[in-house]
């Protein structure tokens, strides 16, 4: 069910510390913790600790929660200091979208140029 943790998740399973993550924030609502493959040099996932499939389920059925990630995301990027430069915030949504973890989160790039499309 959604908003509840899901056993085969692994982003579930960060949450509740049963797999290992490099944490670099952590609220009562977010945990933010260091891609393991970053596409850029500072490259951080910010999720919910409730369980969604996708950001727009989430906006759907928990907005606050929404609002939580991108406040922690934007914290996230001023304690990288790449928020004087510029960084991006990503949701993938759906697999043609690259999502590969059915739970929702963002991600937060920067410390490089980020062309505009994506390449």
């Amino acid at each position: 069910m959604a908003g509840e943790p899901q056993a085969d998740c692994l982003f579930c399973k960060i949450v509740t510390g049963d797999i290992p993550a490099t944490i670099v924030r952590e609220t009562d609502t977010t945990v933010a913790f260091r891609d393991i493959n970053p596409q850029a040099p500072s490259h951080v996932l910010v999720i919910p600790k409730v369980h969604y499939p996708d950001a727009a389920t989430l906006a759907a059925e928990a907005p606050d929660a929404l609002v939580d990630v991108l406040r922690e995301a934007g914290q996230v990027a001023a304690d990288e200091k790449i928020d004087d430069h510029g960084y991006r915030i990503v949701f993938n949504t759906g697999s043609g979208a690259g999502q590969t973890v059915w739970h929702a989160h963002a991600h937060v790039l920067g410390g490089r140029g980020l062309a505009w499309p994506p390449g």
